[in-house]
């Protein structure tokens, strides 16, 4: 973190974001590493969410408790066909899908990646609990055999970073054993970068005197 924040002189604490790439060994064209998690401190609260469901309810009240910004059916609806798409995420409680449904939401929505479905956990029964569990949310993804996530903020202490990376790789190293045992996909290298800093491989070769234990700092 010392050399990193080096790179990171004049820029606010709040801005650089600290990035861990996970790089495997495995086969081309196999299955791709992907999930959600929420990270012990939050890296991104800024999240907009959108929750479609009956806006005098029990569940439009704990949505926009829970911190949703955009909360109701028709209005959402209409605001959606008018090209006002303003939240980054969409959920649907149980009741309402049927209306979202017959609203025709899925040519607009659905290229964006934004349209609520039970496959992806999108439909929900609590929707207070399913906006907290997105707001400082964490999604990630396996790309050519990296997988990439924002891990920290530049003034996030030793300690928080520890944690964060330490939730992560635990939680990568079960989306590996879910895989068949017939595919070979192993972790090969952790790298940690920041916005304007080149990465730097965590395996202990930048240690200095004061450094903590390896065991310490192990996350693998």
């Amino acid at each position: 973190m010392r050399y990193i924040r080096a790179f990171e002189v004049g820029h606010p604490p709040t801005s650089p974001k600290y990035d861990l790439a996970v790089k495997f060994r495995t086969n081309k064209n196999g299955p791709v590493v992907r999930n959600r998690l929420r990270l012990p401190h939050a890296v991104d609260t800024s999240t907009r969410i959108c929750v479609i469901c009956p806006p005098d309810s029990i569940h439009a009240e704990a949505a926009k408790k829970a911190g949703a910004t955009v909360v109701g059916e028709e209005t959402v609806f209409d605001a959606i066909k008018e090209g006002r798409i303003n939240f980054d995420r969409c959920l649907c409680h149980q009741e309402s899908s049927g209306k979202m449904n017959k609203a025709g939401l899925g040519r607009i929505l659905g290229p964006r990646g934004l349209m609520p479905s039970a496959k992806f956990g999108t439909i929900v029964k609590d929707t207070g609990a399913a906006v907290k569990g997105l707001i400082g949310g964490s999604e990630y993804r396996e790309r050519n055999g990296v997988l990439r996530m924002a891990i920290g903020q530049l003034g996030f202490t030793p300690e928080e970073m520890q944690a964060n990376i330490k939730t992560f790789m635990t939680e990568v190293k079960k989306d590996l054993n879910l895989l068949s045992d017939s595919i070979n996909k192993e972790i090969h290298e952790v790298v940690l970068s920041s916005t304007h800093a080149p990465g730097f491989p965590l395996n202990g070769e930048l240690r200095s005197a004061d450094s903590p234990s390896s065991r310490d700092l192990s996350v693998l």
